[in-house]
């Protein structure tokens, strides 16, 4: 299989470094429009579609393969070797943020460095751990999805972006969700929200950037403490903006985060 058409691969830019940016749950690679072209002059910048999503191969959706998040990473990387990159930054939103992280632990030679955009590595909440949802808010949410795909859309789209006053931002999201297959969607909402990788954030050595937004009702605050408390080499910028797609709500204070991060590294290549 011809996995940059498996995973709608588009490439652009220059440099002898790439970056890399995989996108969340109910998107495709069209979310970064407004993030990625910036790096356009100085990286090589590869968009993706996680299979299931966007223009990917849905045929290639085994929901057997795809039951862990692990199965993209792993399609990441073969991206990855399929362009020959080494040292790569991988800058992945929400649940890709995690699938950045499990691609990294496996192959560190290949991804020097992870953004992370509005990451969380557990959704539930546990004993000494504040994840956002009690396990009755998450199978109420994957009952819903099964029972009305659509008005789970329409119902939640406006919590997932936060930003009342900008209608435009929740129309274009929950046109995202209403285009992704719902079968592929329910599917992958319940290996998202009952995922957890709270035992693989010691393994992870990448130099790391968490950005988090300073009110966001799917990854609050405390997620993003836990995971600088967690991950050794990680830096914390929390984005002074609502909701959970900074990259769309807040391009340019996104961009300038991900550029104070990626500044030493371009002086190194000098």
């Amino acid at each position: 299989m011809d996995v940059l058409k498996r995973n709608n691969v588009t490439v652009s830019g220059t440099g002898s470094q790439a970056m890399v940016f995989v996108h969340g749950f109910g998107c495709d690679q069209h979310m970064w429009r407004l993030v990625a072209p910036a790096f356009e002059d100085r990286y090589r910048v590869v968009l993706l579609d996680l299979v299931g999503a966007g223009k990917s191969d849905l045929t290639a959706y085994d929901p057997a393969r795809y039951s862990t998040l692990q199965a993209h990473a792993d399609d990441v990387l073969e991206v990855l070797r399929a362009l020959d990159l080494h040292e790569a930054t991988v800058v992945g939103h929400s649940v890709s943020a995690m699938i950045g992280v499990l691609a990294a632990i496996r192959e560190p030679a290949r991804i020097a460095r992870l953004v992370l955009v509005a990451p969380s590595p557990r959704y539930l909440n546990d004993v000494g751990y504040t994840g956002g949802f009690e396990q009755a808010d998450i199978e109420e949410l994957l009952e819903t999805m099964d029972n009305n795909y659509l008005g789970w859309s329409a119902a939640i789209t406006p919590v997932i972006m936060a930003h009342p006053d900008r209608p435009e931002l929740t129309a274009e999201l929950n046109n995202s969700f209403c285009n992704t297959d719902p079968t592929i969607a329910r599917h992958f909402a319940r290996v998202t929200f009952l995922s957890d990788n709270r035992a693989d954030l010691p393994k992870l050595r990448t130099p790391t950037l968490i950005l988090q937004c300073a009110q966001d009702a799917l990854a609050p605050l405390a997620v993003g403490d836990y995971l600088h408390q967690h991950l050794a080499n990680s830096q914390l910028n929390v984005l002074d903006t609502s909701g959970h797609c900074p990259h769309l709500s807040a391009p340019q204070t996104t961009i300038a985060a991900i550029n104070l991060f990626m500044e030493p590294a371009r002086i190194a290549l000098v």
